[in-house]
């Protein structure tokens, strides 16, 4: 598995880079520069899932909470005693 495909190698080992994007975004050059990446559709749609997760104010609010200590949890069994 290379560290990178040329756009040349990309075009001729299509199934390989495939392949390797499972694992890992997969840098693609030309001229010995990074000029883009081939990822997975596991991983394009994890990073759409969290840009749309930044845009939303209030989700972004509740992940500075927890990360700042600042978020309760309790058990689950606490919404049984709520219900009736």
């Amino acid at each position: 598995m290379p560290a990178a495909y040329t756009i040349a190698q990309a075009q001729k080992k299509l199934s390989s880079l495939v392949r390797d994007s499972q694992q890992r975004p997969v840098p693609i050059t030309k001229n010995k520069q990074i000029v883009g990446f081939f990822l997975s559709c596991d991983r394009m749609e994890s990073i759409l899932e969290t840009m749309e997760v930044m845009q939303d104010k209030k989700a972004m609010k509740a992940v500075r909470n927890y990360e700042a200590g600042k978020t309760k949890f309790h058990p689950l069994s606490a919404l049984d005693d709520h219900q009736g």
